[in-house]
């Protein structure tokens, strides 16, 4: 298994295991008012790009992203990313970011897309950091009724 640091003293950004879900699920109930179910994590453990960002031996953040063929070329889709509450601030999410770019792109994607919920700004504002713009909104399309805004980013 290859770990990495991005720097000295950050946590270490490696491929989701078996034993990180039970972690990751709770960061997901401690982010969002409708977490995934912990079942949608156990279909993505063995993707390339589901990694964990881990230091001393706690997984505090998480990325789950994958392609798909779109037209001959790969679509990379960042599907759930999210940080343990007290550990926001420090560029973790922008590390898991950053590194689960660097996957899609070195498994096929030329572009990525993700959704994001319209009132979510402190995502929307990393998100554009890494280049991604505005494609469209989806009206209603959490669960609460709330809109997502569709973003993307093109990898070439």
């Amino acid at each position: 298994m290859t770990t990495t640091a991005s720097e000295a003293g950050s946590p270490t950004i490696r491929p989701a295991e078996d034993a990180d879900l039970l972690a990751v699920f709770r960061i997901e109930k401690a982010s969002f008012n409708q977490p995934w179910p912990f079942s949608a994590f156990e279909r993505f453990v063995g993707e390339p790009t589901f990694l964990v960002a881990v230091d001393g031996g706690k997984v505090v953040g998480y990325v789950v992203a994958d392609v798909i063929p779109n037209h001959g070329r790969g679509l990379g889709h960042v599907k759930d990313i999210a940080v343990h509450p007290a550990r926001r601030g420090e560029g973790i999410g922008r590390t898991l970011l950053q590194r689960a770019l660097s996957g899609l792109r070195a498994h096929g994607a030329h572009s990525v897309k993700l959704e994001v919920r319209a009132s979510n700004e402190g995502a929307i504002s990393l998100y554009r950091k890494f280049g991604f713009h505005y494609l469209r909104t989806v009206p209603r399309y959490y669960g609460d009724g709330e809109d997502a805004i569709v973003m993307v980013v093109e990898l070439d």
